[in-house]
């Protein structure tokens, strides 16, 4: 049977949302890209979603929805989880300004969402990157698998992805043994 596997890739302003889609979709990604004048570097931001596809071995497919980063883009972050299978959170692993939103991201999605979770520390390919048990520390959380990923690389996406598949798969392993 053909399945689609409904991921979301959250995290926050600027990093790697997109980049991280568009690395590994099979497809354009379908993007709200806008220009939004913030950041010096990056010109534009999602104000709806990313969507993108891939297609997996025998027939099943993974949908890759992107969420904004920007705060008052937060209300999308709902419309976009209902369904989703896990998600992945990202942080930039340079910009320790940002690391207080990821855990903020993280805490809105604990109280709602009773679904796996791997964090990708992008920019990893950066001298300056924190390491994952600086990600731990920094998002109060001990128990996370948090994987050094390059977004624009697609082995290290994949390795993402791939981690939160199997952390899915033994989530559903787990309720079928109880009930």
């Amino acid at each position: 049977m053909d399945r689609i596997y409904k991921i979301l890739v959250a995290g926050p302003f600027n990093s790697g949302k997109t980049t991280f889609i568009s690395s590994i979709s099979d497809i354009d990604v379908v993007s709200t890209e806008r220009d939004t004048g913030v950041g010096k570097k990056k010109c534009g931001t999602t104000v709806a979603m990313d969507f993108g596809r891939i297609a997996l071995k025998g027939g099943n497919v993974m949908h890759l929805y992107g969420t904004p980063g920007l705060k008052r883009f937060d209300f999308m972050w709902e419309v976009l989880s209902g369904g989703i299978l896990g998600y992945v959170l990202l942080i930039d692993g340079t910009r320790p300004s940002t690391h207080e939103k990821a855990r903020s991201v993280l805490e809105s999605f604990e109280g709602k969402l009773e679904v796996p979770v791997v964090v990708g520390i992008t920019r990893s390919d950066r001298r300056n990157c924190m390491g994952p048990a600086k990600a731990r520390e920094k998002l109060g959380r001990s128990d996370l698998e948090i994987i050094p990923c390059d977004a624009r690389r697609v082995q290290d996406v994949k390795a993402v992805l791939v981690a939160l598949l199997d952390k899915v798969k033994e989530q559903e392993g787990t309720v079928r043994r109880v009930v």
